[in-house]
């Protein structure tokens, strides 16, 4: 059987990962993994080989072209929604190498005790996207995983620069896989912290749109298959310090567990 690139049309779980050391990618049916081979934006195609889930390490589910975050976007209730969207949302890029996998640690930089987690929904483009209608922006998109914009605060300048505490490596754990069938409308991002719930928010209490964010994104620059947009983390993130365990979950992709070391 083969696939290609036809935007909810297959319903898959698109997932990467080792057995001995050994790089394969996979699509995900409960507790099975069917391997496959070639371009998941593209042409692919079963191996005809399964694997169990216990018998493998996850990775991240696809290895990005380019991180986009987004600060700040989230509010307690609706009604504390502004009316109108931001003139310039704030934006910015995490290095590649800053992403890990499922049940990885994440590393606190040694000069400090801790650092934050933020849950979020991360948004997987599909295919070349520029000057794309709000409309039509979700014909773009491949599919949606879970992200962890860690963040070290510290290292923020006063005048907004953002960059050096996002980029650290391990700080953009993804996975547990890409999800191509979810209602980015109707889910809610979560997140525990040694069990405990921080983070609980349907996406509706976004202050700038999933369908806003990716047009606004495309008429700035162009887009392409295998970038992630981390769409915002709820209110109730946290600093945390070494030994803590993270669990970041969005229901119908997944739960992203890392330890802080």
């Amino acid at each position: 059987m083969t696939g290609e690139l036809t935007q909810g049309a297959d319903f898959l779980k698109f997932i990467r990962f080792t057995v001995n050391e050994n790089l394969y990618k996979g699509v995900l049916d409960n507790q099975e993994i069917q391997e496959i081979s070639g371009d998941i934006f593209g042409q692919w195609e079963y191996t005809g080989e399964t694997y169990s889930l216990n018998e493998v390490k996850l990775l991240a589910p696809l290895e990005p072209n380019h991180i986009i975050g987004i600060g700040a976007n989230y509010v307690a209730k609706v009604a504390d929604r502004p009316d109108g969207l931001p003139e310039i949302p704030v934006f910015f890029f995490k290095p590649n190498s800053s992403v890990i996998g499922p049940e990885e640690s994440i590393v606190i930089p040694g000069a400090l005790d801790e650092v934050k987690f933020e849950s979020e929904l991360a948004v997987v483009i599909g295919k070349e996207m520029k000057d794309v209608a709000e409309a039509d922006v979700l014909d773009y998109v491949f599919g949606y995983t879970v992200g962890n914009d860690v963040t070290a605060p510290q290292f923020f300048r006063e005048d907004g620069h953002w960059m050096v505490g996002k980029s650290f490596d391990t700080f953009t754990p993804l996975g547990p896989v890409i999800e191509t069938s979810l209602d980015p409308f109707n889910v809610n991002v979560e997140a525990r912290l040694n069990d405990e719930e921080k983070q609980n928010s349907a996406t509706e209490l976004m202050i700038v749109p999933i369908r806003e964010m990716l047009s606004y994104l495309s008429s700035v620059m162009t887009l392409k298959h295998g970038d992630v947009i981390l769409t915002g983390s709820p209110l109730g993130a946290e600093f945390v310090k070494s030994g803590d365990k993270i669990a970041c979950e969005i229901k119908g992709i997944g739960t992203l567990e890392n330890t802080f070391v």
